[in-house]
């Protein structure tokens, strides 16, 4: 990225990664509350403070390594919200909205970042200084936001397009299918280190990134 070392393109995504990782659980936690579940905002996590969301691992280990390791591929996940689906008023159906609430909530940071890039650009001559850095922010909460939102709509439980696809299924059905959850995590791993999950999202990845710098004229 524009000839940045790793501790100085590490300081342009601090910000975009915690906003991403931290809406997406709020997101999942809001839907919920609205759906009849209380459980989120009981625990306080119904908070914009990514200090309640932060997973030591998920958060700083894992996007730090890949970043510094130069994989070409950066992701990461926060503390799961906690979601009682038996508080949910229609509890399969609401639970494919509260599941879905994270990935929409990546789409539309996404799209506040394109925002932002487009603001900079309009006025960037009042605060030179300050440009390069929040264009490379910008380029990075869409990357970021992009990546979270189509990493997570895969239907491989316990991803959030599993919970949707679990939503449809006959009862025994999803049963059987939400058991794969132990090792769904297990096989994001081999998919991301064996290079064919970049092949696979990919594709969607760039469309939406080439559809929203096309939207604001970038």
């Amino acid at each position: 990225m524009h000839g940045l070392n790793s501790v100085q393109l590490f300081a342009v995504a601090a910000i975009p990664v915690l906003f991403a990782i931290t809406v997406h659980e709020v997101a999942h936690g809001w839907m919920a509350r609205r759906f009849g579940d209380p459980t989120a905002m009981m625990l306080g996590r119904l908070t914009l403070n990514p200090l309640k969301h932060i997973d030591p691992i998920g958060t700083i280990l894992v996007p730090a390594l890949l970043l510094f390791a130069d994989s070409g591929f950066i992701f990461g996940w926060a503390k799961p919200v906690p979601v009682t689906q038996q508080n949910l008023r229609h509890p399969e159906r609401d639970m494919a909205w509260v599941a879905a609430a994270g990935p929409l909530s990546n789409l539309l940071m996404a799209l506040l970042w394109g925002l932002m890039i487009k603001l900079v650009l309009t006025v960037g001559e009042l605060f030179p200084a300050f440009v390069e850095p929040l264009l490379l922010m910008g380029q990075f909460g869409i990357a970021i936001n992009l990546v979270l939102m189509v990493l997570n709509l895969l239907p491989i439980p316990p991803l959030d397009g599993s919970r949707v696809v679990s939503a449809f299924l006959p009862g025994p059905l999803a049963w059987h299918y939400n058991r794969f959850e132990a090792f769904g995590l297990l096989v994001v791993a081999a998919l991301l280190f064996s290079r064919i999950l970049g092949r696979l999202i990919g594709p969607p990845i760039r469309f939406l990134e080439s559809a929203i710098y096309t939207l604001f004229g970038l």
